[in-house]
C-alpha cells in the first residue's frame, strides 16, 4: 500500500483528543541540549502555532501536518551509529507516546527503535516505552483530564489578563480572547498551548508549577472541574514531583561488605524494596573512589535523563565527616552528597539518599537495672486573613525566577543515625536502620504515603529500638534517625509495578 495511503488512513483512525495528545507528548518541552543535529533556533512556531490555530479555528490541519511531517522524517531517518542525536530522541518520544495513547501506526519501523536504544545503551529492562515517556507531561494531562472546557476557557480568560506576560506573542492573538473549547479536542489544545506556552516563556518546569496554579485557582469550581475533581485537587496533583508510570527511578545501591556483618542482608534487603517500588536498580558491592568516579561518569550518560528520579543507598562504617571504602580508604560524606546531585541527567528531578554509616563512636546510653539485657542488635500555604495578607510582602511575577538552580535543590539526604553517634547493626541481619526503612517503605506501598511521612515513622520506630554494643561493655542505647531535606515538591511513594508487567490502560 502506498505510504501516503497509509499515513492517511492512519490519522483518519485517531480520535482529535487522541491526536492533541500525541502532539503534546511529541512536542516535548524539556528537549535535551546540547546533542547532534541541535541549534538554537527558537521551536516556538513548531510547539504553539498548531494548538494556537487548531484552538482559533477549531480546524486540526495544522496538527496532521506536524503528524505527517514526523512519521516522513522517520521514514526517511539512517541511525547513525554511535552518535545520538535529536531525531534519536524525537523517535524515541514519539514510539512511546504513540505506545502509550494505543495509536502506533503499523508502519512504524521498530528495527529502528530498536538500533536507537542500542545507541542510547538500554538495557533490557529500559526498553520499557513506558520509560521513554515524560512524567511531568503525564500529570499535565491528567490536570487536562480533570477540567471541564469551561475551566481550561477560565484560565485562559485570567492568562489573557497578564499583559506583561502575552504583550507581543502573535500566538496569543491567534487564539484571540474569547475561544470556544466545547468542541472535541479544542480543550485539549487550549490546554496544552497554555502549558506549553508558559513552559517557552519560563515561567513553570517540572517543579515550578505556581505560575500555572494560579491559573486553576483563579478558575470557579462548579463550572470549571470533572465529576469527583475539586480545584484543590487539581493543584495538589502538580505538588507531587511527577514520577508517573514505571519506572519509579534509578535506584543505586554502593554496600561495602569487608567487615560489615550482615552487609548481604542489607543489599537483598535494598534491592527487593526498590524493585518493589518499581525502581531499575543497579547494585555497587565494596566500592571504592575508582568506582564512585565511574558511577558518576556511567550517570552522566543521556538515557539517564528519562528516569523520573534517583535513589541512592550508601552502606559502610564512617565517622563524623568520612566514609570507609572496601581498600580501607576515605572520602568526605559531604563531598559526595554534592557530587552526585550536579550531574546534568538529575536535575529537577528528586534525589535521595540513604547514607548508613556511623556518623562518630558516641551514644545515648539508658542506665538502670531495667534496660539490662534488652536489645535488638543480639540477633503554600492558604492566607486566610485578608489582614495577615495586606501585611505580607507583594511578590511580583518580575521578582521571580526558576532559570537558575542550587544543584542541592530536591535533594533529599537520609542519614541512619545524627552527627557524632554509632550507627547500630543487628549480628547477622546488618544496619537496623537498612531494616526497618525498607519494611516501612514496603508496608506503606499503595497508601498514597509520601516519603518523608515515612521517614518520620521511621524516625519513630528506631527510636523505640533498644540496641547493645558488641563490645564486652554491652551498653544499651538508642538511635536517632534524620534527613535534611531541600525538596521543592512532595515525593509519593509509587504503587506496586513490576516491569513485566502491562499497567498502561489507553486514555481515551
Amino acid at each position: 500500500m502506498d505510504e501516503v495511503i497509509q499515513v492517511t488512513q492512519w490519522l483518519s483512525s485517531i480520535t482529535l483528543r487522541k491526536k492533541a495528545k500525541l502532539f503534546f507528548f511529541t512536542t516535548h518541552a524539556d528537549a535535551p541540549s546540547p546533542m547532534v543535529g541541535s541549534n538554537d533556533v527558537d521551536t516556538h512556531e513548531e510547539t504553539q502555532l498548531p494548538l494556537a490555530t487548531t484552538a482559533a479555528l477549531h480546524n486540526f490541519k495544522n496538527i496532521d501536518e506536524f503528524l505527517k511531517k514526523k512519521v516522513n522524517t522517520f521514514s526517511c531517518y539512517n541511525v547513525i551509529e554511535n552518535e545520538i542525536t535529536k531525531t534519536d530522541y524525537e523517535y524515541l518520544r514519539f514510539y512511546s507516546a504513540c505506545k502509550y495513547l494505543d495509536v502506533v501506526p503499523p508502519f512504524l519501523d521498530l528495527e529502528k527503535i530498536s538500533a536507537i536504544q542500542n545507541k542510547f545503551e538500554m538495557t533490557d529492562e529500559e526498553r520499557d516505552y513506558r520509560l521513554l515517556l515524560d512524567s511531568a507531561d503525564l500529570v499535565l494531562e491528567k490536570v487536562c483530564d480533570s477540567l471541564k472546557p469551561a475551566g481550561v476557557s477560565q484560565m485562559w480568560t485570567a492568562l489573557r489578563k497578564d499583559r506583561n506576560l502575552i504583550r507581543g506573542v502573535k500566538t496569543i492573538d491567534i487564539i484571540g480572547f474569547f475561544v470556544d473549547p466545547n468542541p472535541t479536542g479544542i480543550k485539549e489544545c487550549l490546554f496544552f498551548f497554555i502549558v506549553r506556552f508558559l513552559q517557552k516563556a519560563d515561567k513553570i518546569n517540572r517543579v515550578n508549577t505556581n505560575r500555572l496554579e494560579r491559573l486553576i485557582a483563579q478558575c470557579d469550581e462548579s463550572s470549571s472541574c470533572e465529576e469527583g475533581k475539586t480545584i484543590d485537587f487539581i493543584i495538589d496533583s502538580l505538588r507531587f514531583y511527577p514520577t508517573e508510570l514505571y519506572p519509579f527511578g534509578f535506584c543505586l545501591i554502593m554496600c561495602v561488605i569487608e567487615g560489615r556483618d550482615g552487609a548481604m542482608q542489607e543489599i537483598e534487603k535494598t534491592m527487593e524494596i526498590s524493585r518493589h517500588l518499581g525502581m531499575i536498580t543497579h547494585t555497587e558491592k565494596n566500592p571504592t573512589k575508582e568506582t564512585i568516579e565511574l558511577v558518576k561518569k556511567e550517570l552522566m550518560k543521556p538515557k539517564y535523563q528519562f528516569y523520573s528520579s534517583f535513589t541512592c543507598w550508601f552502606m559502610s562504617h564512617g565517622d563524623s565527616n568520612s566514609m570507609v571504602l572496601a581498600d580501607g580508604e576515605t572520602i568526605e560524606r559531604e563531598w559526595f552528597l554534592t557530587s552526585f546531585p550536579d550531574i546534568s541527567t538529575s536535575q529537577l528531578k528528586p534525589k535521595v539518599f540513604f547514607m548508613v554509616s556511623c556518623r562518630g563512636a558516641n551514644k545515648f546510653s539508658l542506665k538502670g537495672d531495667e534496660f539490662e539485657g534488652q536489645s535488638a542488635t543480639c540477633d503554600y500555604y492558604d492566607i486566610g486573613s485578608a489582614l495577615i495578607r495586606n501585611r505580607m510582602l507583594d511578590i511580583t511575577d518580575s521578582m521571580r525566577d526558576i532559570s537558575y538552580v542550587q544543584p542541592m535543590m530536591d535533594t533529599l539526604v537520609a542519614y541512619s543515625t545524627i552527627l557524632g553517634h554509632l550507627s547500630g547493626r543487628a549480628n547477622t541481619h546488618g544496619s537496623i536502620y537498612v531494616d526497618r526503612a525498607c519494611v516501612l517503605m514496603s508496608e506503606n506501598i499503595s497508601r498514597g504515603r509520601s516519603l518523608t511521612e515515612i521517614l518520620e515513622h521511621l524516625s519513630q520506630d528506631l527510636h523505640e529500638i533498644l540496641q547493645e554494643t558488641m563490645d564486652e561493655d554491652r551498653i544499651v542505647y538508642k538511635q536517632a534517625c534524620h534527613y535534611d531535606s531541600f525538596f521543592r515538591k512532595t515525593l509519593k511513594l509509587p504503587y506496586t509495578r513490576h516491569p513485566k508487567e502491562d499497567v498502561h490502560s489507553a486514555p481515551q
